[in-house]
Parts: C-alpha cells; structure tokens; sequence
C-alpha cells in the first residue's frame, strides 16, 4: 500500500511541474542604458597664431568632438541645423565679415541613443570681402573684341554728338583689334566715308550697364595734338530722357593740344563740365602715352570719386548741384573711344596714326 501510495506522489509531482508553464523559452533581461561621458570638445580656426589671435581671416574651423561610449556625434553652430556624423570631426566657414562669436555645441550619442551634450565660444575673425568683380573684359583672345560685351556706334555726327569731331567711326580691324592681350583703338588719318580721319567707338549699350560701383580701366593714352581719348559713361535710358538728362561720367578725357593734362567731369541738366559751383577734375600725368595707368570711378548713391591709380583726386556730389536733377540713381552703360579734332581745336597736319591701348576694363560692386 506504501508503495502505491507513494508511486501516485511521484506522478501527481510530475504533472505538477509540467504544467507550472506554458513556454520552454528563456526569460530575457531588460536592456540597460548606456550613457555617454568624459565629452570633449576642440575647435581649431585656421591661421590662428599671436599675431591673428582669431584667424587668418578665412573664417575655417575645424571641429574634434571626444566620448566615451559614443558612437556618433552632432554638430550646431548657432542656430543652425544639427550636422551627424561618426567621426566626430566638423569643418565650417564662418561668413559673417569682421569679428563674430560663434557658439559651437556637440552631442555625442551612445549606441542605445542617450546622449550628452556641451558647447564652446569661440571668436572668429573673418576678412571683409569688399567689392566682387561683376563684369570684365581682360582682352585675352586676339581678333575683334568680344561682340557679346561690345558693340559699336558707327560713322560721324548721327548720335547727336555735336563736338565737331572730324573722325569716321568704323568697326574694322584697322581701327579696333585685340592683339598681344590690348585692346588697340586706332586713330588714323585716311580719307574714308567722305572724312579725312578714321576710329573706332565701343560701347557695352544694350550688352552691360550697371548702377553703383568700381570701374577700373588700365589704359595707355594716344599723343598728336588733335586726338582726343575718352573712357566714360552714359545713361542707360538716353534714348528716352535724352542729354544731359540721361547723366554723363567723363572717368577720363584727355586733349593731344593739352598733353600731360588728364581730365574727369560730369554732365547732368545743372551742370556739364565745369560750371560756377562745380570744378572739373585735372591731374598732370606726364607718362600718359608711353606708360599704362589705372583710371577709376568709385560711384555711390551720393558721390562720384574719381582716381588715377588708386590715388583720390576729385569727387562729384548731388548737394553741389541742384539735386533735382542728379541723374546718378540709374543705369550706366561703358564707352572707350578716340575722337579726331574738335570744334574748339584742330588737328595736327602731320598726324598720321596714334593708338589708344586697354590693358583691361574691371566693373566692382
């Protein structure tokens, strides 16, 4: 009787203990964070040394983040978006022009995706960029200027000119070419069209024409007394307002009678060339025809300096005129031309040929 007593024990344990569950599998532990520390981070800026204690100027930083338990990296200059990546190196150009602080913060982030975070300041010294070249013409390609800068007035008189030039414009090679890298303008005298001189007038009309900014124009001058040189400026809207009304920039003129003399002038409705409140601009330059020199204009809402290789010698201001009828708040276009003679000077008998050479012409704003 024991042993069948003790037999049903034993089967009733076994039963027991296979229905205590319903599953053979193991029971899993609850995963752990895993939180990063020891962050570290270094920004380096380009060129920094004692004597450009914040930069070089080009406003690079390079950004080295540290971690432990960190198996990725965030970057934020500012404001800006977060920037991730694994190596926990981040390059950025500061932009802003003069001497800024960023704020640079960093999260490094753990493979269970906590994270930790720090920040610096740093001040960064960025060059101000100035003037960006936004048209130019360096005459590199022998043959005819380029017809998608330049065009051309052609013949004597028909565009109101009224100076009693004696010259025909023309737009052949003998009068205008690209050649050794300058543009050559080339004054002769020949009998041609009815006239006894021949030249050429460039003009970027309908092509380029821009409102405030730099214009340089790196010119070797032609000598014989009756040439008469110009690099300048016209209204845009002449064909509509007219002249003066449309505004004339004389950046340079010069007269073979006057040769060591260079001139610069305005013509607006108050004034053209020099009137009783407004003197025109002249500066002696006695290399004008065997050395090059830079002719410039710096054009602003309120004035026009002009400079002879970078060197100030006059300015031209509204408040000096009657600012009614200031032209300068429009559209310029360029012009470089030889005129022959003039109703207030003549020719000389013996002039043959005389050229006007351009290195380059350079507008800035």
């Amino acid at each position: 009787m024991f042993k069948k007593t003790l037999y049903i024990v034993q089967v009733l344990c076994f039963l027991l203990l296979s229905c205590s569950g319903d599953s053979d599998e193991p029971i899993k532990e609850e995963t752990k964070d895993i939180i990063p520390n020891n962050l570290v981070l270094q920004i380096d800026i380009s060129g920094l040394d004692s004597s450009n204690p914040n930069g070089d100027g080009s406003g690079l930083i390079t950004c080295t983040a540290t971690a432990t338990n960190a198996i990725s990296y965030g970057f934020k200059v500012g404001s800006e978006a977060e920037v991730k990546n694994t190596t926990g190196t981040f390059s950025y150009t500061c932009t802003n022009e003069g001497l800024n602080d960023y704020i640079i913060t960093v999260f490094a982030y753990s493979s269970t995706g906590n994270s930790i975070s720090t920040f610096k300041k740093v001040a960064v010294f960025v060059t101000e960029k100035g003037a960006q070249l936004i048209w130019s013409d360096e005459f590199d390609t022998a043959g005819a200027p380029d017809a998608t800068k330049w065009g051309y007035n052609i013949g004597n008189g028909d565009y109101g000119w009224g100076n009693g030039e004696k010259q025909y414009y023309t737009d052949r090679t003998d009068n205008v070419k690209v050649e050794n890298g300058f543009l050559k303008i080339i004054a002769k005298k020949e009998s041609y069209q009815g006239f006894e001189y021949t030249s050429t007038r460039l003009l970027t009309k309908g092509k380029f024409d821009f409102t405030y900014g730099r214009v340089d124009v790196r010119a070797k001058l032609p000598s014989g007394t009756g040439t008469w040189p110009a690099i300048w400026m016209l209204g845009a809207n002449i064909d509509t307002a007219g002249w003066p009304a449309c505004g004339e920039i004389d950046i340079m003129e010069h007269w073979g009678h006057n040769p060591t003399k260079i001139s610069s002038a305005t013509h607006t409705p108050s004034c053209s060339g020099g009137c009783a409140s407004t003197s025109v601009g002249e500066t002696i330059v006695t290399d004008y025809d065997t050395a090059f020199h830079v002719y410039s204009i710096e054009w602003t809402t309120n004035e026009l300096k002009f400079l002879i290789d970078d060197v100030y010698k006059y300015s031209y201001k509204p408040s000096v005129i009657n600012s009614s009828t200031w032209p300068y708040y429009a559209p310029q276009f360029l012009i470089l031309n030889v005129a022959m003679g003039g109703s207030w000077f003549t020719i000389d008998p013996s002039f043959t040929e005389s050229v006007m050479e351009i290195d380059y012409v350079r507008v800035y704003q």
